[in-house]
C-alpha cells in the first residue's frame, strides 16, 4: 500500500518480527521443510537491496514457497497448525510485497495463487484475529500489484471485500483505519470500484456510517438535520472530530470514496439516492478542518455533480452548497488541485443557480424524496403564484410524488410528513376545484390518518389540511 500504515497494524507486525522463531525444531516435526527454511533465512532479516535481489533472482521458487506450485505445498499450507510461524510468514510476504514488484507479478502468474490464503481470512471467528489480519493486509497487496485484474483477482478481491467490511463496522478505529487502506489499494481501476460498488452494502454502507457520524448525525437523528446543515459537533481531542472519529480515519474514508467517484457516472445517484451523498459531504464540507479533507470533498462534489448534473444539481441546491462554496472560496487555500477544482465546481454551481426559479428548486425537492422547511412551504405569494402550476406540471407528477413522500412512515423524521401535509394545504387553499385530482392520490385519506400521529407538527399541520379541504367541501354543498 503506497500510504503509511495504520499505528495498529505496524505495532503488530513490529512485534511479530521481534518475536524468536524456533525454525529447526520446525524442520525435524516437519512442520516446514529445509528447503522452505533455507529460503525465508536468504530474505529474513537482510537488507532491502539484497533481499530484493535474491527474490527478482528466483522468481519461480519464492512463488513455491508462498503459495505453492508444482506439486509442493506453500510453506502455509506446511505450517498450517503453527500459528507463530503462519503470522510470521504472512508479515515477511508482506514486506517482500510492499518493496518487490516483480513478485507480485511472479504470484499473480499462479493458475489460483489465493486458493489458501482466502480460508485464513475466516480461521478466527473474532475479527480483530491476528491472523486474518495480516493475511487481508498480503492479498490487498498481492491484488492491487497483479498486472491485470484476471477473474480469480476478482473472486479474491469480493472476499476480501465482505471481511474487510467486518472491520469498518468494528468500534475500534484501528481496525477501521486498517481496512480503509486497504480498500484504497484495491481501488485503483475501474473494475475494481465497480465490484466495490456492486457489494456496496457491505463496503459503502458501513463507510457512510463513519461519514455520518463526523458529520455530527447519528443513525438515531432526524435526516432533516443534515439536509438543514444544523447538524452539531462538540469539540473534543485534538485530531478527533464528531463521533470520535479521527482525522486520519475521516481523511481515508475520504480518499475512497474519492476514488470511487471516479465512477460517478454509475455511482453517483445511487449514492444520493442510498446515502444522501450530496448534504452529507455538504455537512463535513462546512466542518472540514484541514486541507487535504476540503481539497477530496471538493474533488468529489465535482465529480458527482458534473457527470449527473440534472439529478444532483438540484439536491445540492437544497442542502446550500452553492452559499457554502462561497464560504469556502474566501478560505485561505494553497492547493493547485484543489483550487482548480472549486473554481470548476463554482462555476457550474452558478450557472445552474441562474436559471432556477423558486417553482423549480421547489419541485427538486419534491423530487428528491425528502422535505425540510425551505422558503417556498411558508410562503403564501409562492403558493398563489404556483399551486395550479404544480398541479399540472408534467401531468400531475409533483402530487404524486407528495402521495409517495407521505405513504412512508418517517420514523426518524416526521418533519417530512408535516410539511407534506402542509403544501397538500396550501394546494387545497389556492386551487379548491382541483380536490378531487388530490383525493385520488389518496392523499385526503393519508392526511386523515395522521391526525393520529403521536408527533405534534404533524398532527398540526394534518388538521390544518383537513379543515380547508372540508370548508371548501362544504362551501360547495
Amino acid at each position: 500500500m503506497s500510504l503509511d500504515p495504520p499505528p495498529y497494524l505496524s505495532s503488530i507486525q513490529n512485534n511479530i518480527r521481534a518475536r524468536p522463531i524456533p525454525w529447526e525444531g520446525a524442520v525435524r516435526a516437519n512442520t516446514v521443510t529445509d528447503d522452505q527454511l533455507s529460503k525465508i533465512r536468504a530474505v529474513d532479516k537482510v537488507r532491502k537491496e539484497i533481499r530484493k535481489q535474491t527474490i527478482e533472482g528466483d522468481l519461480d521458487s519464492y512463488r513455491t514457497l508462498f503459495v505453492g506450485g508444482e506439486g509442493k505445498p506453500s510453506v502455509l499450507q506446511s505450517a498450517s497448525r503453527r500459528a507463530e510461524i503462519v503470522q510470521y510468514v504472512l508479515v515477511l510476504l508482506s514486506d517482500l510485497l510492499d518493496g518487490i514488484p516483480a513478485l507480485s507479478k511472479s504470484l499473480s502468474e499462479h493458475p489460483d495463487p489465493y486458493q489458501h490464503l482466502l480460508p485464513l481470512l475466516t480461521q478466527s471467528n473474532d475479527t480483530d484475529g491476528v491472523i486474518p489480519l495480516l493475511t487481508s493486509t498480503v492479498l490487498a497487496s498481492m491484488i492491487s500489484g497483479a498486472p491485470a485484474l484476471s477473474d480469480k483477482e476478482s473472486h479474491a478481491m469480493l472476499r476480501l471485500f465482505s471481511y474487510l467490511s467486518t472491520l469498518t463496522k468494528s468500534s475500534d478505529g484501528g481496525l477501521q483505519d486498517i481496512a480503509v487502506l486497504e480498500y484504497s489499494a484495491l481501488l485503483r481501476g475501474k473494475k475494481s470500484r465497480e465490484l466495490f460498488w456492486k457489494q456496496r452494502t457491505e463496503t459503502v454502507g458501513p463507510l457512510i456510517d463513519i461519514l455520518r457520524s463526523a458529520a455530527g448525525v447519528s443513525n438515531g437523528d432526524s435526516a432533516s438535520t443534515l439536509w438543514s446543515g444544523a447538524a452539531s459537533v462538540r469539540s473534543g481531542t485534538e485530531g478527533v472530530i464528531g463521533g470520535g472519529v479521527g482525522l486520519q480515519l475521516l481523511y481515508h474514508v475520504l480518499l475512497v470514496l474519492w476514488q470511487l467517484s471516479f465512477e460517478s457516472a454509475t455511482v453517483g445517484e445511487g449514492l444520493e439516492d442510498e446515502y444522501d451523498v450530496v448534504p452529507l459531504f455538504t455537512q463535513l464540507l462546512r466542518l472540514s478542518p484541514k486541507e487535504k479533507t476540503t481539497r477530496l470533498l471538493i474533488s468529489s462534489l465535482y465529480n458527482l455533480l458534473s457527470a449527473n448534473k440534472q439529478t444532483l444539481l438540484p439536491a445540492a441546491v437544497l442542502a446550500r452548497l452553492p452559499a457554502l462554496i462561497q464560504n469556502v472560496n474566501g478560505r485561505h487555500l494553497s492547493d493547485q488541485d484543489l483550487l482548480e477544482d472549486l473554481q470548476h465546481l463554482t462555476e457550474m454551481l452558478d450557472e445552474y443557480t441562474k436559471t432556477q426559479t423558486t417553482f423549480d428548486e421547489y419541485a427538486a425537492e419534491v423530487n428528491s424524496g425528502h422535505l425540510r422547511w425551505s422558503p417556498p412551504h411558508r410562503s403564501p405569494t409562492f403558493w398563489a403564484e404556483n399551486a395550479r402550476r404544480i398541479l399540472e406540471h408534467e401531468k400531475g407528477e409533483l402530487p404524486r410524488k407528495l402521495a409517495e413522500i407521505m405513504s412512508k412512515p418517517w420514523k426518524d423524521d416526521k418533519q417530512v410528513l408535516a410539511i407534506a401535509c402542509n403544501d397538500v394545504g396550501c394546494l387545497v387553499k389556492e386551487a379548491p376545484e382541483k380536490r378531487t385530482q388530490l383525493e385520488k392520490l389518496g392523499l385526503k385519506t393519508r392526511i386523515m390518518e395522521l391526525m393520529q400521529e403521536p408527533d405534534e407538527a404533524v398532527r398540526w399541520e394534518s388538521l390544518n389540511a383537513l379543515s380547508g379541504w372540508l370548508k371548501y367541501s362544504f362551501e360547495t354543498k
